[in-house]
């Protein structure tokens, strides 16, 4: 425990500027200014919404594993010569659905151990970002231990990290994370007194809030005192990410870290890099409107199971929905893995661990033709893990409905 109070020196909680004393509606002086209290503070008016979210993977990125050992995915208990720590040694764990990676603490800063947890395969994998690689490597050591999270990692698994004193108010994506700063709201709570990160009218804004995390990028000042960051430093809801973030380029035909030739991303948390290159995002369509990160029983928190978060919008009812049934449109059985939407339109190209992979965020259908030219995986061949891809685009060729032109490309 005494490696925990350490820990809990760093987090240092912003004093609640003002009591909570109900919902009461009132409007806040002008020009008040607004400090972070933490999650717990919304709990009061937002009781059911404060309980989902704290069951989701957003709060539960970071975890102590001193406090709550069942959180702990990797095997301990077999020798590896990957692992060259103990579980002593572990400030906290990162991560639970695909991968699990292991912080120590030094001082005020906390460091990824070399090996990390492949959750899918239950297997431990090396770990460490090797030059040439993410565009950081070359401003740090090849060392995983002279790698601080605080720069690297911490901007987006925590609130209101503070560069200069290396302090948060709190550890994990809390409601300030996508809100802004909750202390005049939790006085006066009106409308106006927090962001709404939804934002009706600025579709750019609100899925700003997203992408300040789920992006490859680089701050547009980095050094930042000295050191390089891997995150939007001095971001906060409500304003434009691009006045503080520069997404990564791709050039058609390359084959990158961060992308594929024809453009999608190469590599996880770049689920934003793919989608501003959407049509959806193009017509306004948000994050928000698939997901509820405040938690739903669904997979990957989506607002609706299954198809049925992309049939609310596209059916052949609808202008943009396929014509005829589902399984018309697919060629597959209704029920089948082959007629999930996602199966087509959001593959898992992007590698996260080993073999795995997260899915693509642009929604378009990477024919075989086209990724065969470029290298790429492809959604058919994904499946039919038999075939070829000029089987496959033969196949497509028959498809009613479809283009034998488009399925070239």
């Amino acid at each position: 425990m005494a490696r925990w109070g350490r820990l809990k020196r760093v987090v240092c909680s912003a004093p609640l500027v003002f009591a909570v004393t109900g919902c009461r509606a009132e409007r806040p002086p002008e020009g008040a200014a607004k400090a972070f209290v933490g999650s717990a503070a919304c709990a009061e008016c937002h009781q059911d919404i404060y309980d989902r979210w704290q069951g989701t993977l957003m709060a539960n990125v970071i975890q102590d594993p001193a406090e709550h050992p069942e959180v702990v995915l990797g095997d301990f208990a077999t020798p590896n010569p990957l692992v060259t720590f103990t579980l002593e040694d572990v400030a906290f764990t990162y991560g639970s659905k695909w991968k699990q990676r292991y912080f120590t603490q030094i001082g005020n800063d906390f460091y990824v151990f070399p090996a990390q947890w492949d959750v899918e395969n239950a297997v431990w994998r090396r770990y460490g970002p090797q030059p040439g690689t993410d565009w950081w490597t070359e401003h740090y050591p090849n060392d995983q231990m002279q790698r601080p999270t605080g720069p690297l990692c911490d901007g987006c698994h925590s609130v209101n990290y503070d560069v200069a004193t290396k302090s948060v108010t709190e550890w994990n994506v809390g409601c300030e994370k996508c809100h802004g700063a909750g202390s005049l709201h939790v006085e006066f709570p009106v409308a106006e007194t927090i962001e709404n990160a939804s934002w009706p009218d600025d579709h750019v804004r609100a899925d700003d809030v997203c992408l300040q995390c789920h992006t490859q990028g680089q701050p547009l000042t980095n050094p930042i005192e000295g050191q390089y960051y891997d995150w939007p430093v001095g971001y906060q809801p409500g304003d434009r990410l691009a006045d503080f973030w520069a997404l990564d380029e791709h050039h058609l035909g390359e084959n990158t870290f961060t992308h594929w030739p024809e453009g999608s991303a190469h590599k996880n948390r770049m689920q934003g890099n793919d989608y501003v290159q959407s049509l959806m995002y193009a017509r306004g369509v948000t994050c928000a409107a698939c997901h509820d990160v405040h938690g739903t029983e669904n997979e990957a928190d989506l607002k609706l199971p299954g198809n049925a978060v992309c049939t609310e919008c596209h059916s052949p009812q609808l202008q943009a929905g396929p014509r005829g049934t589902l399984a018309y449109h697919t060629q597959h059985e209704e029920d089948s893995e082959g007629s999930q939407c996602v199966a087509c339109h959001m593959p898992r190209i992007a590698p996260t661990v080993g073999d795995v992979s997260v899915r693509s965020h642009t929604f378009r259908f990477l024919t075989p033709a086209l990724a065969e030219r470029y290298g790429m995986p492809d959604p058919c061949t994904s499946c039919h893990t038999d075939r070829s891809a000029e089987w496959a685009t033969e196949e497509l060729k028959d498809w009613p409905d479809v283009s034998p032109w488009r399925v070239q490309d």
